[in-house]
């Protein structure tokens, strides 16, 4: 009897090379921060495992073909999720994760990027992830400095070793790059990137498009404040352990103008009968040193609702639009 398989065929969505690596990730990847649950102190309130689960699998038949976690998220409850989501499909997608943030066992986090400290957690990752060896591996912050040029030798081990296909940082200065590419060619740059987070394109974007170093930018939609969802009833009634509620961005004088600025943005995302969000993220992708917007998802119907980004490119005429709209933006705050 011929047995079915139940992997559903997934979408086909725009890809681009990640800098010198032979990756080609989607236009928008899938970002599971939320995932690892609340009980941290960056962690997002409570979550659901299966719904976890459910929008893993949705973004992989949407046609996302990348998953971005770190062993932070949760301090290994969002690789577990990742790993289970994964193990029985065929066609495995793209797993980047992230070393360099710890317990400090009072659902604090605190910083090592000491060679044995990445090891350890490099095997770590492996495991609960479910995987012989992890595509793309970065250093979560560049955090203590001093500890920088180690923890960096230790990636390009790992590599060497075949642990890890590519190693990427996150959260990286210019400094930091410069530092880094004479030890290792950097591969990826995780940075954020945002309508209201923009530092990267002072010189950091440049230099990456120059030395041939991929950037997947995370938080587009600014935690969610530029999804066009938000209002101040939803923002007062965010769980407890949410840690939104602490982001200056979610309180005033900041949050005034960041709502008006989404009901200014929705007319210009109304022109191509798409939302807000979309909007956010595909200004991201304007930028063409930017591979890949990681894009957060909760629940499937997160992801159905955000992938159609990946294919919605603007004209400059909206582009100077949304600048207009940005600088009003900043010049009501300052």
């Amino acid at each position: 009897m011929l047995k079915i398989s139940q992997e559903p065929r997934a979408a086909v969505m725009n890809t681009r090379k990640l800098g010198y690596t032979d990756l080609h990730f989607s236009t928008v990847g899938l970002g599971t921060w939320a995932i690892g649950g609340g009980d941290w102190k960056f962690g997002w309130g409570p979550q659901d495992d299966a719904e976890s689960i459910g929008a893993i699998r949705r973004a992989l038949e949407l046609g996302v073909n990348w998953i971005d976690t770190a062993h932070v998220y949760g301090f290994g409850h969002s690789e577990e999720i990742v790993g289970k989501a994964i193990r029985e499909l065929k066609q495995k997608p793209i797993v980047a994760t992230k070393c360099g943030r710890l317990s400090d066992n009072a659902g604090g986090v605190r910083a090592s990027i000491k060679k044995e400290s990445i090891r350890q957690e490099c095997e770590g990752s492996l495991k609960r992830l479910q995987v012989e060896r992890i595509d793309l591996y970065q250093i979560h912050w560049c955090e203590p400095d001093a500890e920088l040029e180690e923890g960096w030798a230790t990636m390009a081990e790992l590599v060497k070793e075949g642990k890890i296909r590519f190693a990427g940082v996150c959260n990286a200065s210019l400094a930091h790059l410069k530092r880094m590419q004479p030890i290792h060619p950097v591969a990826s740059l995780q940075p954020p990137y945002s309508m209201l987070v923009r530092d990267i394109e002072k010189e950091t974007l440049a230099y990456c498009a120059a030395n041939d170093i991929g950037v997947v930018c995370y938080s587009p939609m600014q935690k969610g404040l530029l999804t066009g969802t938000f209002t101040r009833e939803r923002i007062g009634a965010l769980a407890p352990n949410d840690h939104r509620r602490n982001d200056p961005r979610f309180k005033e004088p900041q949050l005034s103008a960041n709502l008006e600025l989404v009901e200014a943005l929705r007319p210009i995302a109304a022109t191509y009968g798409k939302s807000v969000a979309h909007l956010a993220i595909a200004w991201t992708l304007r930028r063409p040193e930017v591979t890949s917007a990681i894009v957060g998802a909760r629940r499937a119907s997160q992801i159905e609702q955000t992938v159609a980004a990946a294919d919605l490119k603007l004209p400059q005429a909206d582009i100077d639009a949304i600048e207009a709209l940005l600088l009003k933006r900043q010049q009501s705050i300052f």
